[in-house]
């Protein structure tokens, strides 16, 4: 009985001081549908409501989505980097282009951002792209979304920038 309640002290001395997770806005529970059902309440943050929120969650199975997406009161979706990447790079195409010969620049930079790379993988980034360029603009009438999928297949296949390189759907 005394483990029992060491333990609950425990686990609520912990809830407590987890103001991080509070201020996403939903909680332990995660973003999903039982965010979207619960956060109205204005206990939201019992353990009670977040055990239903959780469970709301798990059993619809819509969480993943969300988290894929950026729907369900998720933000930050891997979908959201997708287009913002291909929106960019059309935009800057021939730059990109040029830049990914050269193995370096402002454009090239930004992309590795939109990839999720940190700051100190940009020049590995800029070699890949160098190194690779064939492989990545296969001719002048290379597609953006063509140059963009070979240039997710590069990072996926190099063993620096799958780790550098966070925002990347394998």
């Amino acid at each position: 009985m005394k483990k029992l309640l060491v333990v609950g002290i425990a686990l609520l001395t912990l809830i407590s001081f987890s103001s991080p997770i509070w201020a996403a806005g939903y909680g332990e529970s995660g973003c999903g549908l039982g965010s979207l059902i619960f956060n109205k309440s204005s206990d939201h943050r019992s353990p009670v409501i977040q055990i239903l929120s959780a469970t709301t969650n798990g059993t619809f199975g819509n969480q993943t989505f969300g988290i894929t997406t950026g729907t369900s009161n998720c933000q930050d979706s891997l979908m959201k980097a997708e287009v913002e990447r291909e929106v960019f790079a059309t935009a800057n195409h021939n730059t990109l282009v040029k830049e990914m010969a050269e193995g370096e620049g402002e454009s090239l930079n930004t992309l590795a951002s939109l990839y999720g790379c940190s700051q100190d993988s940009y020049s590995d980034f800029g070699s890949m792209t160098q190194n690779n360029f064939s492989e990545i603009v296969k001719g002048e009438s290379t597609s953006t979304k063509d140059i963009l999928n070979s240039l997710k297949q590069q990072i996926i296949d190099n063993e620096k920038l799958s780790q550098s390189c966070t925002k990347v759907i394998g």
